[in-house]
Order: structure tokens, then C-alpha cells, then sequence
């Protein structure tokens, strides 16, 4: 590791809050995609039922 010197706490506080914003853009990415799959196997059903 580095050495960051007396900037080590900003440093590695900002590399944590970078990691953390991500993990949650990638929860939120996988939990629209999933409600966006749910939605068109829904309307795919009801086409089908009516056609």
C-alpha cells in the first residue's frame, strides 16, 4: 500500500464511499432489471391470452 501520508483518511474514506455508491447502482441496476423482465413476461401472458 502507499504510503498517503497525513491524507490517508480522505483518501481511503473516498475510495470506500466510491465503492459503496457503486454496489448500490449495481443493486439498483439488477433490481429494475428484474422488475423490467417481470413486467414483459406479464404483458407477453396477457397477449397471448388474448390472442
Amino acid at each position: 500500500m502507499p504510503d498517503l501520508g497525513k491524507y490517508a483518511f480522505e483518501v481511503l474514506s473516498s475510495y470506500g464511499a466510491t465503492l459503496l455508491l457503486l454496489a448500490g447502482l449495481l443493486a439498483l441496476t439488477l433490481r429494475r432489471g428484474r422488475a423490467a423482465r417481470a413486467a414483459l413476461k406479464k404483458i407477453e401472458a396477457e397477449i397471448k391470452q388474448d390472442g
